[in-house]
């Protein structure tokens, strides 16, 4: 149980983010949103998975303005008293091929998708090395491990969280706090979904194809991971069991990179 510790998921009203964030306020932690979309369903859904007096706060932080996310983690020592467990999950998606990448598409990504993370890692160390218990979990993706084409920005930046993830956790290695990426395959969230829409679309075939299709060309098991399971992951890290699991990639990907 996670009782007295509180959490910051980044990207957190929908998908992955969500999973995670009931998951913690479940198992009793304090939980604070952030994220776009419906603010209030996404609270209502955590506070309903809250147990042993958990609260659920939200800031809406734009995380590709390193000023906002720095006040979001000032807000969330204020508003609970500590931060002991970041979950790094905000990300954006665009598909291109790199000569047809709009240039801003990339900035956004590597802003949101990577530099996010060091900012609120960079200000949330010194309250968990203080307090003396920190779990950083980076939801990264099977495309930090892997490449695959058209997805330059996405890939580019979700290495980067795998080896900002293992240089942290080498800066920590002696602390009791640490620091690991979580790998997801397809998972279907709405920003998966996009991509499934507009595979249906473009191949005149029905959406259950088009799922199809995406799994089978990536995904062994044609199961996608699901926000539960990645939810369970980051309760283990949070454990005592985890403890001297630091730096690692895990990846939850049906066989993905098995082949």
């Amino acid at each position: 149980m996670l009782n007295a510790k509180t959490a910051l998921v980044t990207g957190s009203t929908s998908g992955i983010g969500l999973g995670i964030a009931q998951a913690l306020a479940a198992q009793g932690a304090n939980v604070m949103l952030n994220g776009f979309g419906d603010v209030e369903a996404a609270k209502a859904e955590v506070a309903k998975a809250a147990t042993g007096g958990a609260k659920v706060g939200y800031h809406g932080a734009d995380m590709s303005k390193p000023a906002e996310i720095e006040a979001m983690v000032k807000a969330c020592e204020e508003q609970f008293g500590a931060l002991d467990i970041l979950v790094n999950n905000a990300g954006i998606q665009h598909v291109a091929p790199v000569e047809e990448f709009p240039v801003e598409r990339w900035d956004a990504i590597i802003a949101i998708n990577l530099s996010s993370a060091f900012h609120a890692i960079r200000v949330a160390l010194p309250g968990m090395k203080a307090r003396g218990y920190g779990r950083i979990i980076n939801v990264a993706s099977v495309h930090g491990l892997v490449a695959s084409a058209q997805k330059s920005a996405y890939v580019a930046a979700k290495h980067g969280i795998i080896g900002l993830t293992k240089t942290v956790a080498l800066e920590t290695a002696t602390t009791p706090i640490t620091v690991n990426a979580i790998c997801p395959g397809w998972v279907l969230t709405p920003l998966v979904q996009k991509q499934v829409d507009a595979r249906a679309a473009q191949g005149g075939i029905s959406n259950e194809e088009a799922k199809r299709q995406l799994l089978a060309e990536k995904q062994p098991s044609l199961q996608f991971t699901t926000p539960e399971e990645l939810a369970g992951l980051t309760i283990f890290l949070c454990s005592p069991a985890a403890s001297n699991l630091r730096g690692a990639a895990i990846n939850v990907d049906g066989g993905w990179v098995a082949q």
